[in-house]
């Protein structure tokens, strides 16, 4: 026998007054987020707006990103991924910050990029130069601190220690970016690790953001070509290729993929062409 269930609470709704002081947003800012569709607020019958808890939430986390300076446009788009991302669990287990140049959520676990979904390493810099340290052979400074490094050397910490410490890698990879967003190497390296994971989408903006850098860059191309194709995107990754040799036409493996998805595509000729290529590239190999 089942005990009588009580009725479920009304939810409590707030009128934009009472919102902007619980929020420390101007009521004007408040209309603002609601227009710019940050926030899918109610209309009463007069057609008043009426916020929820679950509205607060996000004007809550809106007002964190403002005051870090990220414009609104990307707040929605945080917040939209945000949604897809983390499904029926609840906003409010979510803390989302600026970090530099980059917008974390951190769910008291696992922190990521809601932009792109790239999961982030829980390292902090001194504890991933500690942990590389006896591989990696550091200098120390006199007073026995390690020392600082600059975004290169961070990169080449990470190539150093990849095989024996992947994980102190991926963060040093992570501190490389950080410092220098611009560093093709870190980019394409840390992709092709996440793309090992199966992490795509993360591995995905890497590629991107490198060939965004360095729009010459052969093996970008190519990797971001292999990762679409992956993602099931075919018809996305043959231009990615068709750069990549355009940059590198010594490049062997863009010719084979080109082959097969020229195949696919019905362009016979261009696969039979692409494949004499390879071939005549891979020869010296045997």
């Amino acid at each position: 026998m089942t005990s009588p269930s009580r009725p479920s609470p009304a939810p409590a709704h707030f009128d934009t007054k009472q919102a902007a002081r619980i929020v420390g947003l101007p009521a004007g800012r408040l209309r603002q987020c609601v227009r710019a569709g940050l926030i899918d607020a109610h209309r009463d019958a007069r057609g008043r707006l009426r916020f929820d808890f679950v509205d607060l939430v996000l004007l809550r986390t809106t007002r964190g990103l403002l005051g870090q300076r990220v414009p609104l446009q990307r707040i929605g788009r945080v917040l939209a991924s945000l949604r897809r991302q983390i499904g029926d669990r609840p906003l409010t287990r979510l803390s989302v910050y600026a970090d530099g140049k980059r917008v974390v959520a951190w769910d008291g676990a696992s922190r990521w990029q809601p932009d792109s979904g790239q999961f982030l390493l829980n390292f902090d810099a001194a504890g991933v130069l500690k942990r590389a340290a006896s591989v990696a052979k550091l200098p120390r400074s006199k007073k026995g601190k390690l020392p600082p490094l600059t975004g290169d050397q961070w990169c080449d910490l990470a190539m150093e220690i990849e095989e024996t410490s992947p994980l102190e890698a991926r963060a040093a990879y992570h501190h490389a970016i950080d410092l220098e967003p611009s560093n093709v190497v870190a980019r394409i390296n840390l992709g092709r690790l996440l793309h090992a994971e199966a992490n795509l989408v993360g591995a995905e903006a890497h590629f991107r953001e490198a060939v965004r850098y360095e729009p010459g860059c052969a093996l970008a191309w190519y990797n971001l070509g292999v990762v679409l194709e992956d993602l099931e995107r075919a018809e996305d990754a043959l231009p990615c290729y068709e750069h990549a040799i355009h940059a590198d036409a010594q490049l062997a493996d863009a010719h084979w993929n080109l082959s097969l998805l020229y195949e696919r595509a019905g362009r016979h000729r261009d696969a039979l062409r692409h494949l004499a290529l390879y071939r005549k590239l891979t020869a010296t190999r045997r």
